[in-house]
């Protein structure tokens, strides 16, 4: 399936939780190819990783560092792609989604030193999307329908939810794993706002978080308390307890449109974002 191109974008924050600010004024694109450059995550306090395609359509892992401004490749796999890049609790790997050779769709783990990647739970797949919970790979699993679980331990596989999106996000400093159910929009055509549901992992039960925004399905938590989303070029911000959620600004630009992915450094107090490429360049 052919993707559309996409960069990456920073943009600089002030203050936190409901007091955040975007300072558009330094809006610009991080990237700026005619590929498929997104799926950012930030590793540290400094650096982030993201997928990025080559001129062949396969993919590769991207590391950034803004101590220096410097790309640099951390896979070159000229038979799979790797997708979702992300750091593990344990800080030992860089975590992700990989298309093997024979096109079966598993999670692998890269050590941040030069040792060879690792194969992890080998008996699920198709895995879409993912994130850590206590060394844990809560995994989006592929299927019809898709589902959201759990892996406690070889063979101990917890299922929470069928019909979900692909933002599986833990909640920080929490044992929340934080998901959009699609159920909602799935029966109700007209209906273009699903629900943030999260599923507390130590008190066994599920938790309500209201609505996204109205045609968005990627979110991030910028802290605990308060969630950040995205619609056509313009942010959104709420606390978890509130039904409405208050605009940040919209990027204005001719050459990209269409926010998406997300990730943020309360350290770096920058929000990095993905926007397709327009057509006409």
């Amino acid at each position: 399936m052919a993707q559309t191109p996409t960069d990456l974008w920073v943009i600089d924050t002030q203050g936190k939780g409901e007091k955040m600010e975007l300072d558009f004024s330094t809006a610009k694109p991080l990237t700026n190819r005619n590929y498929y450059d997104n799926q950012p995550s930030f590793i540290n306090d400094s650096e982030l990783v993201f997928s990025a395609a080559d001129e062949k359509g396969n993919h590769d892992i991207i590391l950034y560092s803004f101590r220096t401004a410097n790309f640099t490749n951390l896979t070159q796999t000229s038979d799979r792609s790797e997708y979702s890049p992300a750091i593990t609790d344990c800080k030992q790997y860089i975590s992700a989604v990989v298309v093997e050779p024979d096109g079966t769709q598993r999670l692998w783990l890269y050590p941040i030193v030069e040792e060879p990647a690792e194969l992890l739970y080998d008996d699920i797949a198709p895995v879409g999307y993912y994130d850590w919970v206590d060394n844990k790979g809560a995994l989006f699993v592929l299927g019809n329908p898709n589902k959201l679980v759990y892996v406690k331990g070889k063979g101990d596989i917890l299922e929470i939810d069928t019909q979900v999106g692909r933002s599986i996000k833990k909640r920080p400093k929490t044992w929340e794993i934080t998901y959009i159910s699609t159920k909602e929009a799935s029966e109700n055509q007209e209906s273009n706002t699903n629900r943030i549901f999260a599923f507390d992992l130590k008190k066994n039960k599920t938790i309500t978080y209201g609505k996204t925004v109205a045609g968005s399905q990627d979110l991030i938590w910028m802290d605990k308390n308060y969630l950040l989303m995205a619609s056509g070029n313009e942010f959104f911000v709420r606390n978890k307890n509130s039904e409405d959620w208050k605009s940040l600004g919209k990027i204005s630009s001719d050459s990209h449109s269409e926010i998406t992915r997300l990730a943020y450094s309360p350290e770096l107090n920058k929000l990095i974002f993905v926007m397709n490429r327009n057509q006409t360049q």
